[in-house]
């Protein structure tokens, strides 16, 4: 028998279909949900610079995300060593940046990217992280428009 090769579930957006090779694990989970460890990426829609990182397990629990980059370009995330291993990178510029977008229900003008909790995935061993910034020099929570206080540079270890 053949094994599928999509998974169904329900997510904030309905039933969707993801491919096994869709399938992010965090070791760790989540900040907050670490007991949840698979998740997948939903786009909203092809035009939108937001996606849904989407519980497998978990229908209701769905973070609104975003690519840093496209609303600043001036972000440096650092990666410890140690997270460099679990994540399996050998190649930083190989791993997507990705943070929590939050939007006032009612004021879409306020909202705010969060840049102490990004995300950091190695798409090609499936793995993610939240790593939390804890020396970060950028405010916690970022407003598309704002000028950010650093220039921009790829991930780097603290090794």
């Amino acid at each position: 028998m053949a094994e599928r090769k999509e998974i169904i579930i329900q997510s904030r957006i309905g039933e969707v279909s993801v491919p096994h090779d869709r399938v992010l694990h965090f070791p760790r989970g989540v900040i907050g949900f670490e007991d949840r460890r698979r998740f997948t990426l939903l786009q909203i829609r092809e035009d939108s610079p937001f996606m849904i990182l989407q519980s497998m397990t978990d229908p209701g629990l769905g973070f609104l995300v975003t690519d840093p980059y496209s609303f600043m370009t001036e972000y440096e995330v650092v990666i410890p060593s140690a997270d460099l291993k679990v994540l399996k990178i050998d190649d930083r510029r190989k791993v997507a940046i990705l943070v929590t977008v939050v939007i006032p229900s009612g004021a879409p003008e306020k909202t705010t990217l969060n840049l102490t909790g990004p995300i950091v995935i190695n798409s090609g061993a499936q793995i993610g992280l939240q790593i939390l910034q804890t020396d970060s020099k950028y405010p916690s929570h970022f407003t598309p428009g704002m000028t950010p206080p650093l220039k921009n540079k790829a991930p780097r270890d603290e090794s």
